[in-house]
């Protein structure tokens, strides 16, 4: 399997060189030249396999130079941190599915991936004698998820940005009492926008990268994307179990990477209906997706933070594919939109887009309704990520269909929220009462793209 870029600029390359390359070269993103095929008689094969066991199966096609029992090795190591038994289990309430994927170490999606990744990137240093200084910026749960992925780790060193007083204090308390040697968090004056193009700007600097070593955390890392891909295969399986029906995702949206993975899942070959993008009132996508309008806005804070987007990374890997992988119309989009603040699609193209997509914008108020009522009629606590997704899909999915929902996040992780909305704390886990009085590190600073790399300069190991 070769990696190639969705701006054309790189010749291919295997899969251990796409995870330590992170963002391309030539400033794009990377996906595999094809997609293996996955069987219905495949897919009813893999009905009783473990967690582990079916992310193998699903992630050794894309992985062709780590052998197969290394790679084993890698991913029952990362799975082994989860606290549920079933990784990522679904449980179903009120004719919708939810698939609880914060059962990781920061209780959140991020570690279903991170974890995976911080191992691989010790694994391919140490065979190449090499160090890494990783680069990256959060919303809120990647820098955690990150963070406690490569904790640590021999040969690694981590940066993280994310925007000062825009996370939830849990995910912020997450990253910063964090304090190994090797850990350092950049609290940015400004939005999570601002810091991911201060991250892609130190990329594109190739002498900069190359350099200093620059790996990429962000899931414009293909295996983020890659190792997300599986609990979409895992949850199917999980509600097809009693019969064969529809089936439909629905996942609130805010960087694409999480969506994206999901169509890949139907690119192999998993049956599903349209996936449903959910978004808070940061809704370009969702404008996208319904009236054509891909053009950038004010970003709101909300009380979805991790959804706080406007421009979303990975939906360069779908234009890639919509664009009939075509680099130069990719670079062509994003040429427009540096210079015109949007990009223009065909009605052809729009046919396509809702083929593969439907969308709805859930806003706070709705978001805090449907947190109250699910708990009130079910029992069940959604953090306001997942309410957003739950919202969407009772709103537009098919009732005979398997609604599936991604949680995204433990609801403790955004307690106040919570709080307002059902009028009582959210249980609090033993790993988030910890955090309360542990010593913090982090540094302020302007959104600065020199004041960042000056900072990454004296701190590389």
């Amino acid at each position: 399997m070769r990696y190639i870029s969705t701006r054309g600029g790189i010749q291919p390359i295997n899969f251990k060189d796409a995870v330590m390359m992170g963002l391309a070269t030539d400033g794009g993103l990377l996906l595999p030249e094809s997609y293996p095929q996955i069987s219905r008689q495949e897919l009813d094969q893999w009905r009783s396999l473990s967690y582990p066991d079916l992310a193998l199966r699903i992630i050794s096609p894309f992985v062709d130079d780590i052998p197969v029992d290394d790679l084993k090795g890698l991913i029952q190591r990362s799975y082994a941190t989860f606290n549920h038994p079933q990784v990522t289990p679904v449980v179903h309430r009120d004719g919708v599915h939810i698939l609880e994927l914060f059962h990781g170490v920061t209780l959140a999606f991020k570690d279903v991936a991170l974890q995976l990744l911080g191992n691989l990137f010790e694994y391919i240093l140490a065979e190449r004698g090499e160090r890494l200084n990783i680069l990256g910026a959060t919303s809120g749960d990647t820098g955690s998820a990150a963070i406690h992925g490569v904790r640590g780790k021999k040969g690694i060193t981590i940066f993280i940005l994310h925007p000062h007083g825009k996370t939830s204090p849990v995910q912020a308390l997450q990253m910063i009492t964090v304090g190994d040697a090797n850990v350092h968090n950049i609290a940015i004056r400004g939005t999570f926008d601002d810091c991911q193009n201060m991250v892609k700007a130190l990329f594109n600097d190739l002498q900069f990268k190359e350099k200093y070593s620059l790996g990429a955390v962000n899931s414009i890392n293909w295996a983020r994307v890659l190792a997300q891909v599986v609990y979409y295969f895992y949850a199917w399986l999980r509600v097809t179990d009693e019969g064969d029906r529809p089936v439909c995702f629905s996942v609130p949206t805010g960087n694409f990477g999480d969506i994206f993975a999901g169509y890949v899942a139907k690119r192999m070959g998993l049956p599903m209906g349209r996936l449903l993008l959910a978004t808070n009132e940061n809704n370009i996508l969702t404008r996208f997706v319904r009236d054509g309008d891909y053009s950038l806005a004010n970003v709101v804070a909300t009380v979805s933070p991790s959804m706080d987007i406007q421009l979303a990374s990975n939906f360069e890997r779908y234009l890639f594919h919509l664009y009939d992988q075509d680099p130069g119309r990719v670079r062509a989009a994003f040429a427009e939109l540096r210079e015109c603040g949007r990009i223009s699609f065909t009605p052809a193209e729009m046919e396509q887009v809702r083929a593969d997509f439907c969308s709805a914008t859930v806003d706070q108020a709705a978001t805090l309704e449907t947190i109250g009522s699910f708990n009130r009629e079910t029992g069940y606590l959604l953090d306001p990520h997942t309410a957003v997704g739950v919202r969407a899909a009772l709103d537009l999915l098919p009732s005979d269909a398997a609604r599936v929902c991604l949680a995204t996040a433990h609801p403790a992780k955004f307690g106040e929220a919570v709080e307002k909305a059902v009028g009582t704390p959210a249980p609090v886990p033993g790993s988030i009462a910890a955090l309360a009085g542990m010593e913090t590190r982090c540094t302020v600073m302007d959104a600065d793209l020199e004041k960042v790399r000056q900072f990454v300069v004296e701190h590389v190991a």
